[in-house]
């Protein structure tokens, strides 16, 4: 087996499990958070795996990397969100911690991919 494929097929497993969790612990943030936390969380958190997807369409590298900084820097955005949201009591510590392994793994994994490039 191809470990490049793997290792692609395991970053989108990943960020899609994220950005499924994100949505469904803010679907129980205040409702006057819709248009604040709640959306931002939201789009910082789906940007991660669009913005990957959308540079490994491009193939080529300097475009790639962009992307890839992009949705590294969306990933960063989401874990201070999260951070704040347990600060604000909108997600419990469980909830939290989840979140913040599975977004390290993700981290990881693209700094991998963006100091090879």
């Amino acid at each position: 087996m191809d470990y490049t494929n793997q290792f692609h097929k395991e970053l989108k497993r990943l960020m899609d499990e994220y950005v499924s969790k994100v949505y469904d612990y803010t679907q129980d943030f205040p409702k006057e958070e819709l248009y604040g936390v709640t959306s931002q969380l939201r789009r910082s958190s789906l940007s991660v795996i669009l913005n990957y997807i959308e540079g490994f369409a491009r193939r080529r590298d300097k475009v790639y990397k962009n992307y890839l900084e992009i949705s590294y820097a969306s990933l960063k955005e989401s874990k201070y969100l999260i951070y704040f949201s347990l600060k604000r009591n909108y997600i419990n510590k469980e909830q939290q911690d989840e979140l913040r392994e599975i977004a390290d793994k993700i981290g990881a994994m693209l700094w991998g991919i963006i100091t090879k490039l």
